[in-house]
């Protein structure tokens, strides 16, 4: 179901997102796209945004772990460096971020709540609320109460369905060789991976933006 259209006379620009909800990257990259597609919309441009799931982390645990524990783990001595320069990104961009907070755990059912949410032209608002409660707010997305607050809180009407299908897409995202997130590919347009600046999302999505149609 289309979301966040607007009346216009161009037809509507269709961008599909790759991402995972526990990936820091996919959290600024989506910010960013987020805030360029706000830009796009208000000049009365339409964009139809479709996401596809991805999990950094497939085998995480579904109990949830403090986030700065899987730090120290898998980074090492250089855990607290490393930490701080990607906080040092999320400040310059304006955009919060609590690591402190931030519980690791599996995302599968995030993904599917999305699907969800995306019947009910809901999904980009949905993934908002997600990236909110993991990286800011420090809730584990993988408990089925917590998900269906956040549903609620989104104007979703909670489903237990999807379950295949996201098992589906994952193995397509797989079978595609998607193995970096964020990837944003603009109908028409470029092809953008990685964490880019709203300028440049921006800029694609102006520049693939089809010519006015003839009255």
């Amino acid at each position: 179901m289309p979301e966040h259209t607007a009346h216009t006379d161009r037809p509507a620009r269709h961008v599909a997102l790759v991402l995972d909800i526990a990936c820091v990257w996919s959290y600024l990259g989506y910010a960013r796209f987020a805030r360029a597609a706000a830009r796009h919309r208000a000049a009365g441009r339409t964009i139809e945004v479709a996401f596809r799931p991805f999990q950094v982390a497939p085998h995480a645990p579904t109990a949830g772990e403090p986030l700065t524990e899987v730090h120290d783990r898998d980074l090492g001595p250089d855990a607290a460096d490393k930490v701080a320069h990607v906080r040092a990104l999320f400040d310059a961009d304006g955009t919060e971020l609590h690591f402190d907070r931030a519980v690791f755990a599996n995302t599968f059912d995030a993904h599917r709540l999305i699907a969800v949410a995306a019947h009910q032209g809901r999904a980009e608002d949905m993934v908002t609320s997600l990236f909110h409660a993991y990286f800011v707010d420090g809730h584990n997305i993988a408990d089925e109460h917590t998900l269906r607050d956040l549903a609620a809180e989104t104007g979703v009407v909670w489903s237990d369905d999807g379950t295949d299908a996201v098992r589906s897409e994952l193995q397509r995202t797989r079978d595609d060789g998607i193995t970096t997130v964020p990837r944003f590919s603009v109908e028409g347009g470029p092809v953008l991976i990685g964490a880019q600046s709203e300028d440049a999302l921006f800029a694609a999505l102006e520049t693939s933006a089809p010519p006015r149609q003839a009255e």
